[in-house]
């Protein structure tokens, strides 16, 4: 009878067993061991500062070894807000969901309501406000969904987005400078919206579906 062998090993060209790796390697490139977690910051200097970041230049050495110079926007972090109302269908809640016009972008984006982190401030009390003074909503029940970073290259910001349900409806205090068109938004159709191409905005694609995927759509 055939000894059955570990499904996580296979054989090796001299026919001994060998654990598969998790990870495969690069064919062709010499494979470096990196044991330091972090850069090694030689010099740092503030080249710009404005109302909502600043620009740093920093002279690194790379966990590989590397010397670098390295342009990073230093934020504060921000918070994005997947506000639901399924009082009427769980299965396929309404969203609330933002349209404002992007001079970075040249164009009007649909988006979740978002916003900056103050100095200080505790993500989830800047999320309550955020969504307070753009929407006037409020939520009785609150849970981090996600983190990540948009654009980790050159921006050392963080997207926290949270899960805001049991919504309660008031009187929007946005600022000065902010112009909302805001929509109740069935999740089908926002998911519609992202296949076709409407959506754009980074953090409402990837908080939208990245909750899809933990409902099962």
């Amino acid at each position: 009878m055939a000894k059955r062998g570990n499904p996580h090993e296979s054989a090796d060209g001299n026919g001994r067993k060998a654990k598969e790796r998790k990870f495969a390697k690069v064919p062709g490139k010499a494979q470096k061991a990196i044991f330091v977690e972090h850069a090694r910051v030689l010099r740092s200097e503030v080249v710009f500062t404005g109302p909502l970041f600043r620009i740093v230049r920093d002279r690194i050495v790379e966990p590989g070894g590397h010397k670098n110079e390295r342009d990073v926007i230093r934020h504060n972090g921000s918070v994005v807000i997947l506000a639901l109302d399924g009082s009427k269908n769980k299965k396929n809640p309404w969203i609330v969901m933002e349209r404002q016009y992007r001079h970075a972008a040249s164009q009007f984006l649909w988006e979740l309501p978002a916003g900056k982190i103050d100095a200080g401030e505790a993500p989830l009390d800047a999320a309550k406000r955020e969504l307070m003074e753009e929407t006037g909503y409020r939520a009785k029940k609150w849970k981090p969904l996600l983190e990540y970073y948009p654009s980790p290259g050159f921006l050392g910001e963080t997207m926290k987005v949270f899960l805001a349900e049991g919504l309660q409806a008031g009187e929007a205090q946005p600022e000065e400078d902010e112009t909302i068109e805001l929509r109740l938004v069935k999740l089908s159709e926002v998911l519609k919206m992202i296949n076709k191409g409407i959506i754009k905005d980074g953090k409402t694609l990837s908080g939208v579906l990245f909750y899809a995927r933990l409902k099962g759509k």
